[in-house]
């Protein structure tokens, strides 16, 4: 498997693209509940986000309350959430890919936001 990009020059290229970026420290995440928690306020989604997969998958595909533009979401050291919960881990992956499909170029929810989501070692 290769190795997981670095969070700075993920970060560095997408500000230098114009993106905003949100950056969610993951070292001590190591449960559902608590990445979902980490991600909503990364994002500072409304507080009706429902703690679940599908609000995630709601919340990310709106982020109307958000300036226009691409956001870039990089979760820094997942590894916590995938050593202790492989299948909570493959979850949200699974979501945060979702979502970037939805809101890119040609997906069904593409408007004035994008959403790219990487996982990024420290």
């Amino acid at each position: 498997m290769a190795e997981p990009p670095q969070a700075t020059a993920v970060a560095a290229e997408a500000r230098a693209r114009g993106a905003f970026v949100h950056t969610l420290q993951g070292d001590e995440l190591r449960d559902k509940l608590a990445v979902l928690d980490g991600i909503a306020t990364t994002l500072r989604f409304p507080g009706t986000f429902g703690r679940n997969l599908d609000a995630l998958y709601d919340c990310l595909t709106d982020l109307s309350w958000l300036p226009a533009g691409e956001h870039v979401l990089i979760w820094v050291s997942a590894t916590g959430l995938a050593e202790q919960d492989p299948k909570a881990y493959l979850a949200i992956r699974s979501v945060l890919s979702d979502a970037q499909r939805a809101l890119g170029p040609a997906g069904e929810r593409a408007d004035n936001r994008q959403f790219t989501a990487v996982v990024a070692a420290p």
